[in-house]
């Protein structure tokens, strides 16, 4: 299989030498292209400085993050910019959409930048709308969609220029449980109908469950690794949650 990120010995401390916070501690794994991996972990245990310097938000004190086999953690200036905007899809809790925008406009906007012309920017709009079940929502802005609506239009951006990796934070965390279940039917079919690679961090069981592996964080290391395989979305969700109880309790919120 063909590996789209490679994460290698990466450490991240933050204070000085009076004061050093470790934030992750020496981690190591790989995504291959069309998996769709969560991240787990309660609160101060990595998990989102981990996909912080994944997607250059922030930058690594030691080792090396390569997607495709380029090594993002050297890239900056032009080619750092060029990176996050052509090769990764940003899925945040708080949405992050242009108010002043309708959804068209907030998904067409990535491609815009990238001087795609109107014709083929319409087509790729409300093909992506289509997918993600939004094309009754794409002349409205945003303070007049539902939480669930804004998240799948936020979806829609993210994906629309076909990027090697979503990179989703906590996407559901906004969402009430049935928006929440509904975005995540919409994850496990762009996963498996688009091939989509998704790196998802969450501290929610049900959430993780729809993945394909789930990764555990724990004091900044990888803690334990599970792959969900033939079981059904039950039966993983099960298996999960043992994880947790061998965590000691630390993700109870997810329970």
């Amino acid at each position: 299989m063909e590996k789209i990120l490679r994460v290698e010995k990466i450490e991240k401390y933050y204070g000085n030498k009076s004061s050093l916070t470790k934030a992750i501690h020496s981690i190591s794994f790989e995504v291959e292209k069309g998996e769709f991996v969560a991240i787990m972990g309660a609160s101060g245990s990595g998990k989102t400085t981990l996909l912080h310097v994944i997607s250059t938000i922030d930058r690594v004190t030691s080792g090396h993050i390569y997607v495709e086999g380029v090594d993002i953690t050297k890239l900056k200036g032009n080619g750092l910019n060029k990176f996050r905007r052509e090769e990764l899809g940003f899925i945040f809790q708080d949405f992050n959409l242009l108010d002043t925008l309708t959804a068209y406009e907030n998904i067409a906007l990535a491609l815009s930048i990238q001087n795609i012309g109107a014709k083929e920017i319409d087509k790729r709009v409300h093909e992506v709308a289509e997918h993600l079940d939004i094309e009754n929502v794409l002349n409205k802005y945003p303070y007049q969609m539902s939480g669930g609506q804004k998240q799948r239009v936020a979806s829609a951006r993210a994906i629309i220029t076909n990027p090697k990796l979503v990179l989703a934070d906590e996407p559901t965390g906004a969402l009430d449980s049935r928006a929440a279940k509904l975005l995540l039917e919409r994850f496990h079919y762009l996963n498996q109908k688009l091939d989509t690679t998704i790196l998802m961090v969450t501290h929610d069981a049900f959430t993780a469950s729809y993945a394909s592996r789930v990764l555990f964080i724990k004091d900044g290391e990888v803690f334990n690794e599970i792959h969900k395989g033939e079981s059904s979305r039950k039966e993983f969700f099960d298996q999960i949650i043992d994880v947790v109880t061998l965590l000691g309790g630390d993700l109870n919120e997810s329970l």
